[in-house]
């Protein structure tokens, strides 16, 4: 019998191996494109950096150093030049498949950074498996500009799972509609009519304000904005501003709130400032063709009729007053059940009274809730 020839012999105690068989290898070279691994064949392995990720322009020697083991996956045995082409990213994404069908079975919620901003939706990478994350799952309201999540970790759930078509769908508005219907529901277990609460602006409309209170918005009507008058809710509030509010109504899942709080009620003392025979001073706040309404304070205004402006007679207010002018008058009518004021400049120079009441000739009685009514129905039409 001959005996065999060292190259025999060495080449016996090498193992076999195959296409797409998994071995372990030591790093034996690094370079920045490639790493040198001996996985006991006759032939070193060559893994690339195409074959190691997917990211871009990835330097090998901040990834590996001799002596170091891994995992990889034999692509192909003999590459025409006797070297064995080796892979790592397609045993990852192999594993990796089999970690994102077990998410999606279970549901597990699945967190990992955005690897790209597309016009569509967002990228991320599990495991070497490229997740896409539709513009439309990706939050429970409208996001204009995506670009926002560049580089940020955020959590979702696999929608979908086909390994066939590499399709493998990711869904971020359930977790946070899940999450908003869980702080809904602690909310509305904790609030109720009357409790003073703090919420963020959340937005600003022409006729009012959603506040955030964690959980819902609640709607912070023009009208209950201030004791006073509020022109424009948008020169009060802005986005991101916290304010203290009153839950003045709960209807279903509507809030309705307000910032009049009691104990800034203008009116709880006006009794004895607005007395009858009181002379006040305030500012035209607006008029009208039958008088002018005079702000005495924030949120208290007061008639000064037509008739009552000046001893001639005068058509329309506008012919003798204008808006923010500041004017002194007399108390003639205090009504706290209505809260209506009437006031008249004529008043102040008639001789005083010694007994009788201010003829009824003298003092206008206006349903200022009426006018103020029929103001809103012009001004609709």
């Amino acid at each position: 019998m001959s005996e065999l020839t060292f190259e025999q012999m060495l080449e016996d105690s090498l193992k076999t191996i195959h296409t797409g068989e998994v071995v372990e290898g030591t790093v034996i070279d690094v370079k920045p494109e490639e790493i040198i691994l001996n996985i006991g064949y006759k032939s070193d392995g060559v893994l690339t950096r195409n074959e190691y990720t997917n990211e871009p322009n990835v330097d090998l020697t901040t990834i590996a150093k001799p002596g170091d083991t891994m995992e990889v996956k034999v692509l192909k045995v003999n590459d025409g030049e006797g070297q064995v082409l080796l892979t790592y990213k397609r045993l990852a994404a192999d594993r990796g498949n089999k970690r994102i069908e077990e998410a999606y079975e279970n549901r597990e919620v699945l967190t990992a950074k955005v690897a790209q901003v597309l016009d569509g939706g967002l990228s991320v990478v599990v495991e070497e498996v490229r997740i896409f994350i539709p513009a439309s799952l990706v939050s429970d309201t409208y996001e204009k500009d995506l670009n926002k999540y560049a580089g940020q970790e955020i959590q979702f759930v696999i929608s979908e799972y086909n390994p066939k078509r590499r399709r493998y769908i990711g869904d971020r508005k359930q977790l946070i509609l899940e999450e908003k219907a869980e702080l809904q529901k602690k909310l509305f277990e904790t609030i109720k009519i009357g409790d003073t609460v703090e919420g963020t602006v959340k937005n600003v409309t022409d006729f009012g304000a959603f506040i955030d209170l964690g959980g819902c918005d609640g709607l912070l009507h023009i009208s209950e904005m201030s004791w006073g008058r509020v022109e424009n809710p948008k020169k009060v509030f802005k986005v991101g501003d916290v304010v203290k509010v009153l839950i003045k109504d709960i209807s279903g899942t509507k809030i309705a709130l307000s910032l009049k709080f009691e104990d800034q009620n203008p009116w709880k003392d006006a009794a004895s400032k607005y007395a009858v025979g009181t002379e006040v001073t305030g500012k035209v706040a607006r008029m009208t063709d039958f008088g002018a309404f005079i702000e005495l304070e924030p949120g208290i205004d007061a008639l000064l009729h037509v008739s009552q402006i000046s001893k001639e007679h005068i058509d329309k207010p506008s012919d003798v007053l204008k808006s923010g002018e500041e004017v002194t008058a007399k108390v003639v009518d205090f009504n706290e059940a209505d809260k209506k004021i009437s006031l008249s400049i004529k008043a102040m120079f008639a001789p005083e009274p010694k007994a009788e009441k201010v003829e009824d000739e003298d003092v206008v009685s206006v349903d200022i809730d009426a006018v103020i009514a029929e103001e809103s129905g012009d001004a609709a039409e």
